[in-house]
């Protein structure tokens, strides 16, 4: 099931979502240019929870590497732009476009900018937590994004979101409550962050399922405290 579009006109100029967006493709360009340095790039700016949990990390040839503050700190900003891959990047990007922008609209530019961030820094922690003795590097906006959709949930739960929906061999182009799309997405997200527990590390496939449920939970508590307390979302009938 993939999302689209939805019904609900944005009032106002999404900036700081189209900026994000921007943000995100112009890093995922700069890492196309790194060629062979992509993984020390990766490993320097990617999440790797062991450094939250170990001082440091024992080399082949006997030294230590130490961790320091920014070796912990940087990474949790810096990781929510980045992408492993094209598809990566353009299906992450596709949910913001069409689920931030009325976020956004609801919180203003600025209180939206902090709350995407935020979104983000908790999806790390839930990752750091669920994961704590993985050296893998994990990136993605995913979980910031995760953070915006709860959010959207809570804001907009019977808004139409048009989806592509494949059936045997044919796509069928739906429009369904939000309440049922995002619901069903988080339930997904729900049932492999499970499964992965009985794996050595749930970025195992490539996904960071915490990471998502993190995000997804704080943007649905967090919401409240940050919209616009004079305008009310635009509701809509279940059907």
């Amino acid at each position: 099931m993939i999302p689209i579009k939805d019904d609900i006109p944005s009032q106002s100029y999404p900036i700081v979502n189209v900026t994000l967006i921007i943000i995100n493709i112009i890093a995922f360009i700069y890492e196309l240019s790194l060629g062979e340095e992509l993984q020390n790039f990766f490993n320097e700016y990617g999440i790797i929870p062991l450094k939250y949990f170990y001082e440091g990390i024992e080399n082949v040839d006997g030294t230590v590497t130490y961790f320091s503050i920014y070796d912990r700190v940087i990474p949790i900003f810096t990781s929510m732009f980045l992408h492993g891959g094209w598809l990566h990047l353009i299906s992450n990007m596709l949910y913001l476009w069409i689920f931030g922008d009325n976020v956004e609209d609801r919180m203003g530019h600025f209180r939206y900018l902090v709350f995407y961030i935020l979104c983000g820094v908790a999806a790390a922690f839930a990752h750091i937590i669920t994961n704590q003795n993985s050296d893998i590097p994990t990136i993605g906006a995913s979980g910031a994004i995760a953070g915006v959709l709860g959010g959207y949930l809570l804001l907009y739960p019977f808004a139409r979101i048009i989806v592509i929906l494949p059936v045997f061999f044919f796509l069928q182009l739906l429009k369904l409550p939000a309440l049922f799309v995002l619901g069903f997405w988080f339930i997904t997200q729900i049932f492999q962050g499970t499964l992965s527990l009985n794996v050595e590390s749930s970025a195992s496939g490539g996904v960071a399922w915490w990471a998502h449920i993190g995000g997804f939970v704080f943007g649905l508590i967090a919401v409240n405290f940050f919209q616009k307390q004079s305008r009310k979302p635009i509701s809509r009938d279940l059907f």
